[in-house]
Parts: C-alpha cells; sequence; structure tokens
C-alpha cells in the first residue's frame, strides 16, 4: 500500500487481534448452546436448562445457539468497539475512492509503465487526462520504486527508454514532459497495442 495508508490499514489489521468478529465477540460476552449424542434416544439432544434463563442468539451461518450472559456494561463496550471499527473501513473507502485513487486505483506494484492512449480527446478533454495523469504521478507514483510513460502514437513516444527510478526530480520531469505533449490526432488500435508491447518488454516492469 501507499505509505500515506500505511496507519489506517495497519489499524483496520489490528481488528482480529482486538477480538471483533462475531464469534470472537459471543463467546466473550456468552456461551454455545450444547448439544450432545443420547445413545438411548439415538440422536442429539440439546440442553434445556439455559432455556428462558439466557437471552439466546442463533447464528444464521451455522445454526448454532448462544446463552448471552454478559452484563450491559461489556455489551456496550462492545458497540463502541464496532462503531470505532466501522468508522476506519468508512476512512479507509473514503481514501481508496479519493482523488488519484478513484480514477486509476491503488498502485501497489514497485515498477510501472503508464501507457497513454487519449483516443478521439478533445483538446480539452486531453488536458483533463493530464491533470488526472499528473496527480497519479504526485500522489501515487512517488511512493513507488521505478516508472516509465509511453504514448500510443503514429510512432511510439517514450519518456525514458526504460523504466527510470523515482524522485522527486524525475516524477517533476515526467509531468514537464506530459505537459509538452501535443494534441494529436487519435492512436490506432495498432498504435495501442505496440505502446502495450513496448511497455511489457521491459522485464523490470510489474504492470
Amino acid at each position: 500500500q501507499p505509505l500515506i495508508s500505511s496507519s489506517k490499514w495497519l489499524q483496520l489489521h489490528g481488528l482480529k487481534r482486538n477480538k471483533l468478529s462475531l464469534p470472537q465477540i459471543l463467546s466473550q460476552i456468552g456461551f454455545q448452546h450444547r448439544k450432545d449424542y443420547v445413545t438411548t434416544l439415538g440422536k442429539f439432544v440439546a440442553s434445556r436448562y439455559a432455556d428462558g434463563l439466557f437471552p439466546q442468539y442463533k447464528r444464521a451461518q451455522d445454526g448454532s445457539v448462544y446463552n448471552l450472559t454478559a452484563k450491559k456494561e461489556l455489551i456496550l463496550h462492545f458497540v463502541d468497539c464496532l462503531m470505532g471499527a466501522i468508522e476506519l473501513y468508512k476512512q479507509r473507502m473514503e481514501w481508496l475512492t479519493s482523488e488519484s485513487r478513484q480514477i486509476f486505483g491503488v498502485i501497489q506494484e514497485q515498477c510501472i509503465v503508464i501507457v497513454l492512449d487519449f483516443g478521439n480527446a478533445t483538446p480539452t478533454e486531453f488536458d483533463l487526462c493530464r491533470d488526472a495523469l499528473s496527480m497519479v504521478l504526485v500522489e501515487q507514483v512517488t511512493q513507488i520504486a521505478k516508472f516509465n510513460l509511453i504514448r500510443a502514437a503514429q510512432g511510439l513516444m517514450k519518456w525514458q527508454q526504460k523504466s527510470t527510478p523515482v524522485s522527486e526530480h524525475t516524477v517533476k520531469t515526467a509531468v514537464t514532459w506530459l505537459w509538452k505533449l501535443d494534441h494529436m490526432t487519435a492512436a490506432s488500435h495498432t498504435n495501442s497495442a505496440a505502446a502495450l508491447l513496448e511497455a511489457m518488454s521491459d522485464e523490470a516492469v510489474s504492470s
């Protein structure tokens, strides 16, 4: 994950250790209503001593029944914990669907090539595409190891011959190169395929 998300991601992974899954919570606020095999009857029979003595919860997944013994304070504690967990997931989803991640998703690979195919974009759309690409370069590419840009056009246009180590200087240079591109007529499918093949030819590239 990009560095900006690491703290939230670690908190979410910590939820399992904090025992906030349904089976874990149930084991802390009650005990499972057991069935045992009675030989004389030839079937499984559930104990009845807890009937009416405890509130019961039946899990839809497997039909198991839990007798709830926790006091109100403990249940309210779990409510607070779950509300906190829900808020963390909301924040995570907001982050995952914000800014450049809303368009490109989250870049997880360490060495990538971005293939630029502007299709039939009008000059205004062309600038919007470059705005979005500049955003992903600054927000996400800065968090990985190496990158390159290739434009699908009548003659392939490459920012660098091979994927280049990420630094503040190289990202700024790539953004400058992007904004110096001319608006051209649409690239053909052949041009797009050639650009993709060229991107894949760099053995260091993982995506």
